[in-house]
C-alpha cells in the first residue's frame, strides 16, 4: 500500500488545513478546512480532486471552508456525531472506535473530549499517522474550553501510546510560544532547551514546525509530560495566564 501524500495548507493567521492524498485510489480529503479557497487551489495545483472533509471539532476555523469546498466538488463531510447540532450538513457522523477510510487507507475515530466536548481525533495506524486538530499542538495542547483537565491527561495518555514514529497533524503553529512556556514548566529539561532554540531558528526562516512526533512530544511537551491531571490543570491555567 503506497504511503499518503499529506500536504499542508497554511491559512488565516496560524491555521494548518491538511491535504490527503492517495495516489492507488486518487482520493483526496482535507481535514479541518478553516477556509475554502486556499484548499481549492492547493489542491488544484496537485491535480487533486478532494472528495471528503473530516472535521475534528465544531469551531469556525476548523469548519469554515466546509460548504465552499462541498459546493465546488461534492466532497462528504465527516464530523463528530455529538457536534452535529453546530456542524451542518453532515454526511457521516462519527465517534469513539468508527472507521473511516481513504481508498485502502483506514484510521480509526478517538473521542478525545476537552478542548470541545465532542472534540475526535483520527488515527491512520498503518500509516503511524494522527490528526488531533486542536487536542494536541506542538509542545503544547488545547485549551479547556467544553472539559477537564481529567479529560485531557486521558486524551495524553492516548497519544503517549501511540508509536514514537507516529507523525502529530495538528491545526496551528503554536510551537514557538508552547515553547517557552515548556522551558518555563520545565526549565532543568535540556532537550526542551535545545528544541525551543531549533523552533526559534525555524520560526525566523519562516518554516512550519508541524507536523510533530510522538517521540518528540513525549520529550518535550509539558502537558504530555504531566504526571498527574492536577500538574496537568496547574500547567494549563499557567499557560492560558500568558
Amino acid at each position: 500500500m503506497a504511503e499518503l501524500e499529506i500536504l499542508r495548507v497554511p491559512v488565516l493567521n496560524d491555521n494548518y488545513v491538511w491535504l490527503v492524498h492517495d495516489n492507488e485510489s486518487g482520493e483526496t480529503l482535507v481535514v479541518d478546512p478553516a477556509v475554502a479557497e486556499p484548499v481549492l487551489a492547493a489542491a488544484g495545483a496537485q491535480g487533486w480532486a478532494i472528495s471528503q472533509i473530516w472535521n475534528t471539532h465544531w469551531h469556525g476555523d476548523h469548519i469554515g471552508g466546509n460548504a465552499g469546498i462541498v459546493a465546488a466538488t461534492g466532497a462528504k463531510v465527516t464530523a463528530p456525531a455529538a457536534e452535529l447540532s453546530r456542524i451542518p450538513d453532515v454526511d457521516r457522523p462519527v465517534g469513539e472506535g468508527d472507521r473511516v477510510r481513504i481508498g485502502a487507507h483506514e484510521a480509526l475515530v478517538l473521542s478525545v473530549p476537552a478542548h470541545t466536548a465532542g472534540h475526535v481525533a483520527y488515527h491512520f495506524a498503518d500509516d503511524a499517522v494522527v490528526f488531533v486538530g486542536d487536542t494536541m499542538f506542538a509542545m503544547g495542547c488545547g485549551r479547556l474550553f467544553e472539559g477537564t483537565a481529567e479529560q485531557m491527561y486521558t486524551n495524553m495518555r492516548r497519544f503517549e501510546a501511540m508509536p514514537d514514529e507516529t507523525r502529530v497533524y495538528c491545526a496551528h503553529e503554536y510551537t514557538l510560544s508552547n515553547g517557552v512556556f515548556a522551558v518555563r514548566a520545565e526549565p532543568d529539561n535540556e532537550a526542551m532547551t535545545a528544541r525551543l532554540a531549533q523552533v526559534e531558528a525555524m520560526r525566523a526562516r519562516g518554516e512550519a514546525t508541524v507536523p510533530t512526533t510522538i517521540a518528540a512530544e513525549k520529550a518535550t511537551n509539558p502537558f504530555l509530560r504531566a504526571g498527574s491531571v492536577a500538574e496537568l490543570a496547574r500547567r494549563r491555567a499557567e499557560k492560558d495566564k500568558g
